[in-house]
């Protein structure tokens, strides 16, 4: 059964197979419960699957994590909402400390299945420490696995294949594309989905790559439309997976087209940008037209919610830099 739903919604769908396929996964946060979240993501599962499955915490994210190590243990699946993409700075040392570490420090013996689903990104208009993009800290660990979903049908088809892994996942979902819609197959079965940790080729093209991941697909893709009138033929890959990167899929690109442009919300400074320009340089320096560039937010802290549009990429920074790489 096909619908055509927004990511959001997509999402919700996606937790509610999941605790209908697996008694041992459980949904914890601040307000998932009654409220639903503050997004909705989990509207109507305590409702339906009870307090015990879908637990209403304090507001006390190392605490968070902390229960969750314990039940991951224990055998259960938890799934922890980190309410808003600053909010997860009390619970780093519990994230990078332990639940980075545990698989290595058993020796293999003891692995922690968790999920934790952070709102990311700006473009709400929100205020302080609600518009974050932490993506860099967690894929700078080793022992933790990070993916972002960009549209409805990799939402609903991720979210649930990162509660089946073993490993702990990090789950960036793009708060400024919740209400953006798209064709989902509610009936996909996982055993045919597209790999969790493998990119996909958003637009097919042959005049310069364009790598995104995000909040920012939708933006690449609006670029390569606005290109095309112009004449250039961009190629648009959504990474998805940021820890790790699927390095093969980025190459084959770059080889075919020679130009690359690197976009995301996050500062540039040490970003994943930063991490792409120098794998592509190293393994695809002879391929290469011009120098990686990197379409990035600025090195400051966040700004206020008046000013934000000026700090995030837009269609036409990214146009900017494909002229740039087509002017060396």
């Amino acid at each position: 059964m096909s619908e055509n739903i927004s990511l959001g919604k997509a999402l919700n769908h996606g937790l509610r197979r999941s605790l209908e396929d697996d008694s041992k996964v459980v949904i914890m946060g601040e307000d998932v419960g009654k409220l639903g979240g503050v997004f909705r993501i989990t509207d109507g599962l305590q409702k339906d699957f009870g307090e015990d499955r879908v637990i209403d915490t304090p507001l006390a994210e190392s605490g968070i994590i902390g229960t969750a190590i314990g039940l991951a243990i224990r055998g259960y699946r938890p799934v922890c909402e980190i309410q808003f993409d600053g909010f997860v700075f009390p619970a780093f040392d519990q994230i990078v400390a332990q639940v980075a570490k545990m698989y290595y420090r058993s020796l293999g013996n003891v692995k922690l299945p968790i999920v934790i689903r952070i709102p990311f990104g700006g473009g709400i208009g929100a205020v302080e420490h609600h518009s974050e993009s932490p993506e860099a800290y967690f894929a700078h660990t080793p022992g933790l696995k990070v993916v972002s979903c960009a549209s409805p049908a990799d939402a609903y088809t991720m979210i649930r294949q990162s509660i089946r892994s073993d490993d702990p996942i990090v789950f960036f979902e793009p708060k400024r594309r919740y209400w953006e819609k798209g064709e989902v197959d509610l009936d996909a079965d996982l055993s045919g989905a597209y790999p969790l940790h493998s990119a996909r080729v958003a637009r097919a093209g042959r005049d310069a790559t364009l790598l995104a991941y995000g909040p920012m697909v939708r933006t690449a893709l609006d670029a390569a439309t606005a290109a095309a009138e112009d004449g250039r033929d961009l190629e648009v890959i959504d990474l998805r997976s940021l820890s790790p990167l699927d390095m093969p899929t980025v190459y084959d690109s770059v080889r075919r087209t020679g130009r690359v442009v690197v976009v995301h919300e996050a500062p540039g400074n040490l970003g994943l940008g930063a991490e792409l320009a120098a794998r592509i340089t190293e393994e695809c320096f002879y391929s290469l037209e011009a120098p990686v560039l990197r379409v990035t937010g600025y090195d400051t802290p966040y700004p206020a919610a008046r000013v934000e549009e000026e700090y995030l990429p837009d269609l036409d920074r990214v146009l900017d830099a494909v002229d740039r790489s087509f002017g060396w």
